[in-house]
């Protein structure tokens, strides 16, 4: 098996991945990942017992139980440039020998769950509610750098959106992938379900007018109106796409979950989005420590 060169594959001096500062064996196989760093502790203060506290950067990481369900929670920052070198750093750690530098055998499929919070794109989900993303729809242009597969209804859809929403030419190579459904079956009552739409950008590329103009104009209400079968976009964040591009590239199964914040149809934010994720927090926590 050829080893994977020192410069690819870069160590701390404790023998840790170098933005994550983690060993395998300080890493689940259940992963709650978050945005902020300072959510990770209000995810893990829901924990029966914490075994690792680390942080390097805005990398954080818990680990600890729920009952006898053994679960990571992982910072991510911002945007999907993250989820690249997250999502790169958590498949090294359950499926490199670092030791020996080589890819091992038989690899492992990690469950990866996102919490975050996100803006509807539709007037009947309200804020404070809560989104299962059934697809995550990139406009971000982290996925076209790797080799992947898509499936046949990914590609019909994404061929639609091609044909329906305009996009500045030249400004995004979209691309769509499916969450898992295993995971997704798990979170019913409550949850509303549907696309999710991954931005580069907090402002301009959702919409978002201060002082810059929009290249672009339109493309909310195209979001908004974009149907194929019985599927619609229900939200916009900035990671979700990523989550479950860099899981079909390593075989996880990824799911995220929103929290909506914001509603940009009706122009209403959440009077207490703390709350609402909070909130969040706990309903996915009781679903997640049950699931086999």
């Amino acid at each position: 098996m050829e080893q994977i060169a020192e410069s690819e594959l870069i160590l701390n001096s404790r023998g840790a991945l170098y933005h994550l500062d983690l060993l395998p064996e300080e890493l689940a196989t259940t992963i709650i990942t978050v945005g902020d760093p300072d959510r990770v502790r209000a995810v893990s203060k829901h924990f029966d017992k914490v075994e690792l506290l680390r942080q390097h950067r805005e990398f954080v990481t818990h680990t600890g139980y729920i009952g006898n369900k053994r679960i990571s929670v992982v910072s991510t920052g911002i945007g999907t440039d993250n989820i690249d070198i997250v999502f790169n750093e958590l498949d090294a750690l359950a499926n490199i020998d670092l030791k020996t530098r080589t890819v091992k055998e038989h690899p492992v499929s990690l469950d990866i769950i996102r919490l975050g919070t996100s803006g509807s794109l539709q007037a009947d989900i309200p804020v404070d509610s809560f989104v299962v993303s059934t697809h995550g729809l990139g406009l971000d242009n982290l996925l076209p750098f790797y080799v992947y597969e898509n499936t046949r209804e990914e590609r019909d859809m994404l061929e639609s959106f091609a044909t329906d929403v305009t996009l500045v030419e030249g400004s995004v190579n979209p691309y769509l992938v499916a969450a898992s459904e295993r995971l997704s079956a798990e979170f019913t009552n409550g949850f509303h379900k549907g696309i999710t739409v991954t931005c580069p950008g907090f402002y301009a590329p959702q919409g978002r007018v201060l002082r810059g103009a929009l290249a672009n104009p339109q493309l909310i209400d195209d979001l908004t109106s974009f149907g194929y079968d019985a599927h619609r976009i229900t939200n916009f964040e900035m990671e979700t796409s990523g989550i479950y591009g860099m899981g079909r590239v390593f075989g996880h199964h990824c799911l995220s979950i929103s929290a909506i914040v914001a509603n940009r149809i009706a122009k209403e934010f959440s009077k207490d989005g703390g709350a609402a994720v909070e909130r969040l927090i706990a309903e996915a926590l009781q679903i997640i420590a049950v699931i086999p």
